[in-house]
């Protein structure tokens, strides 16, 4: 069972402003913490960092992430933070502002972010669909099962534990995804499959920030890893309001070059809308 995203993610105004920013300069602050639990082996979740300067940001100027790129300085561990929102621009529809997100002196993420809503003229042109995959139920979790063949965690013969995080998620991939737990990677640096948390929460926009690196890391299917993959910087274009239900997720990456990976996402609600689109870079898997 899940530790409820909305409360993991929490931030308390404590500036004494209620209003939203109103123009160039205004700041935010804010009081929050980064909960144990969201982890992979000590190290905060770059999603879940992101979720929860999010969750400022919205707070700060009354409006949903529309895009929002991190660049991630320090990693992030359990304890108190604070965060620091500065408007930009402020227009009637759009809304851009900078965020910094610190704990014990050290500046974790600097972010730049346009929150709002796009306006819809009806125009739909779509190159491609949601990825194919059983149900829910027929698809497999990150870590082996006891029943299960393989290993159990990603590094088979070790007494490697399952991160933390996935406790938290109820991620689940198509069959022949996971063969990187048991020493068996596809060959193909791509892993699709289903996110929901793990105690059923709602699924928002806040939470598409941590949608779009929930997942293993792709490359773990092409030989390389596993291992923690340092996010180095993570864009997140936020289209929709996901619709009810756990969202279809394909991952994948296409380069792995000069010491850098890349990763995609898309991510797609139960109606078929494409609700969240990412690209990250990082740098290749550290045991």
């Amino acid at each position: 069972m899940g530790q409820g995203f909305e409360l993991a993610t929490a931030v308390t105004r404590v500036d004494g402003g209620t209003e939203p920013l109103a123009g160039p300069g205004d700041t935010a602050r804010f009081a929050t913490a980064v909960h144990d639990g969201w982890d992979i082996n000590g190290v905060a979740n770059g999603g879940y960092v992101l979720a929860i300067v999010g969750r400022a940001m919205a707070a700060a100027t009354g409006r949903p992430p529309l895009t929002v790129t991190c660049h991630f300085l320090h990693p992030a561990r359990p304890g108190d933070a604070e965060i620091v929102v500065e408007a930009v621009r402020v227009g009637a529809r759009l809304v851009t502002v900078t965020a910094s997100m610190r704990q014990a002196g050290h500046e974790l993420v600097r972010v730049l972010a346009t929150l709002g809503t796009a306006k819809d003229v009806g125009v739909r042109a779509m190159a491609a669909g949601p990825p194919e995959l059983p149900p829910f139920d027929q698809c497999v979790g990150p870590v082996a099962e006891a029943g299960e063949d393989g290993a159990g965690a990603w590094n088979p013969g070790t007494d490697f534990q399952p991160p933390p995080l996935f406790r938290q998620l109820g991620v689940r991939m198509r069959p022949g995804d996971e063969g990187f737990r048991d020493g068996r990677p596809s060959g193909t640096a791509e892993i699709a499959g289903w996110f929901s948390f793990g105690d059923e929460s709602p699924i928002d926009k806040i939470a598409l920030l941590l949608v779009a690196d929930a997942f293993p890391p792709p490359v773990f299917n092409a030989g390389i890893g596993p291992g923690w993959v340092p996010t180095v910087e993570l864009t997140v274009h936020v289209r929709a309001d996901p619709a009810p239900g756990p969202l279809r997720c394909r991952y994948h990456s296409d380069f792995v070059e000069a010491g850098v990976l890349s990763e995609d996402a898309e991510i797609w609600d139960s109606r078929g809308v494409l609700v969240a689109q990412s690209r990250q870079l990082a740098l290749p898997p550290r045991t």
